[in-house]
């Protein structure tokens, strides 16, 4: 038994000293690799040369020294926050803001003051998809403020010659924006021209002989909410007097979702040059909001039906209250004399411009005076009686959408009785 044990142990000990062999020759290519070898001898004799570069590490030395073929370096895959600043194929550049640069609030306080958005001529868009749009239309742009730069590369290069890209913290973003979420990108652009712009061709194919014309409007969401609707039913202009509310706010342009860049708008127009945007024969029409003389004059079905006017009074609707206490033998014959319609009955046999006054002030007698000399007249909308009115924005979509319907109709018949002969 002892010399069963004895042999066994004798029959281990080469396995030991080969353990330990491997283990020291381990050790030694350990070694060899911290010490950077210039030569490299493989077991198979091949001797590969090396020249290491300065700062290289030792696991991609090794892997460099490999008897196999050497593999193609791949290029360097930058990531977008590594990316430099300059673009050597488009040569663009922007620029970084530092704590406490004022750059953004100083363009900010501008942009957002309507007197100084008209004497500087410039407007602020947010939003990549707004920003997108305008650029496509052919707007402008001075500024850009950004918080990542995969926001600038999204647009149009050739957009971009020219224009200042500064890129801020998104907070500095927040701080200025009037969006709920801010999408980290802000512009600047100069105030468009509807003369110059370039509008989408699916909007120029589906115009109608059909224009808005809205009188003191003043709230900045329903003016925003009109355009919209008079993009979607296309309108072929939208004209604003003076008194309305500033179409390129940052609110209404929030509300129109992009409106302003498929439609022309005309802002700040006075009574006297109005016209002369209207195309020939166009009749004018007016929502109005109705008051003690359009009540003399409203037929009597209309009343049958239920139709019931706005109790918000405008300066004509005082001019008509004077008026009760003149003699009886009096004459109104200073007031327009218009016809009151409903809404449905056929009013688009010519090009038609609807008047939307303001829910505050209505609308104002320069607009009656000018449905007169015309041949337009009064429309209204039939609501519940003892409903107050609809909204101005509400009154313009249902009207817009109506006169579409009377055009699509129009055209029907058209064709019908073409193919009929």
């Amino acid at each position: 038994m002892a010399a069963r044990g004895k042999g066994l142990g004798w029959a281990t000990r080469p396995l030991l000293w080969v353990v330990q062999t491997w283990y020291l020759d381990g050790r030694r290519w350990v070694r060899a690799l911290r010490r950077n070898p210039v030569r490299v001898v493989f077991p198979s004799r091949q001797v590969v040369e090396r020249k290491p570069g300065p700062g290289k590490q030792p696991q991609r030395a090794a892997a460099e020294a490999s008897p196999y073929e050497p593999r193609p370096k791949q290029p360097l895959q930058v990531s977008p926050s590594q990316t430099p600043c300059t673009w050597e194929e488009s040569g663009l550049r922007y620029d970084k803001a530092f704590p406490g640069d004022r750059r953004l609030s100083s363009v900010m306080t501008i942009v957002k003051s309507r007197p100084f958005r008209e004497k500087q001529g410039k407007i602020l868009l947010e939003g990549r998809r707004l920003i997108a749009d305008a650029l496509k239309a052919g707007a402008v742009p001075k500024v850009f403020f950004f918080s990542r730069l995969e926001y600038i590369k999204e647009l149009p290069i050739d957009k971009l010659k020219g224009v200042s890209l500064i890129k801020v913290k998104f907070e500095d973003i927040k701080d200025w924006s009037d969006l709920v979420t801010p999408q980290g990108i802000m512009g600047i652009f100069a105030k468009p021209d509807h003369v110059k712009m370039t509008y989408p061709e699916t909007q120029l194919r589906h115009l109608l002989p059909l224009l808005l014309i809205c009188d003191n409007l003043r709230d900045p969401g329903n003016l925003g909410t009109i355009l919209r609707s008079a993009a979607g039913a296309g309108c072929s202009k939208v004209l604003l007097t003076k008194g309305c509310v500033d179409a390129w706010e940052p609110k209404v342009l929030r509300a129109a979702m992009g409106a302003h860049f498929q439609v022309p708008i005309v802002n700040n127009l006075d009574w006297e040059t109005l016209p002369n945007y209207l195309p020939t024969d166009t009749r004018v029409y007016v929502a109005d909001n109705c008051g003690l003389y359009a009540q003399a004059q409203m037929p009597s079905k209309a009343s049958d039906h239920g139709w019931v006017c706005e109790r918000r009074l405008s300066k004509l609707h005082n001019y008509e209250e004077e008026d009760d206490d003149l003699e009886p033998g009096a004459s109104k014959a200073w007031l327009p004399e218009l016809e009151v319609q409903s809404y449905d009955l056929d009013w688009t046999e010519a090009p038609a411009a609807v008047v939307i006054g303001g829910e505050t002030h209505g609308v104002s007698l320069e607009s009656l005076q000018l449905a007169e000399s015309t041949g337009g007249k009064r429309l209204l909308i039939p609501v519940v009686p003892g409903v107050d009115s609809l909204n101005s924005a509400m009154a313009a979509s249902i009207l817009l959408f109506e006169g579409k319907r009377q055009l699509r109709v129009r055209a029907e018949h058209s064709s019908r009785d073409r193919s009929y002969h």
